[in-house]
């Protein structure tokens, strides 16, 4: 169990930052101490992993926008054939 400063139990989470991008690191808790104690958890990655590594998320953040967009589209298709289904029964028991 690791401690910061302040004698809490440190809290880890991972940076998304271009500079350490996956990387984990503890921090306290206390977000209003004085302590502001971080400390990395896994250890530096190498300079072709910082430079493919957000390359990467790019490209899968562009694919979930991509699917949101997808899912989206699907949606409103789903409805368009529903109406158009209630659309020919209602001509089909009118005539």
């Amino acid at each position: 169990m690791i401690r910061c400063w302040c004698g809490k139990q440190v809290i880890t989470r991972t940076s998304w930052t271009s500079a350490n991008p996956g990387r984990r690191f503890y921090y306290c808790p206390d977000e209003g101490s004085s302590c502001r104690w971080i400390g990395w958890y896994d250890p530096e990655m190498c300079v072709r992993s910082r430079i493919i590594i957000p390359g990467l998320l790019r490209g899968r953040n562009e694919l979930e926008e991509r699917l949101e967009v997808a899912i989206g589209d699907m949606w409103k298709w789903k409805i368009y054939l529903v109406l158009s289904w209630i659309l020919v029964l209602i001509v089909y028991a009118l005539s």
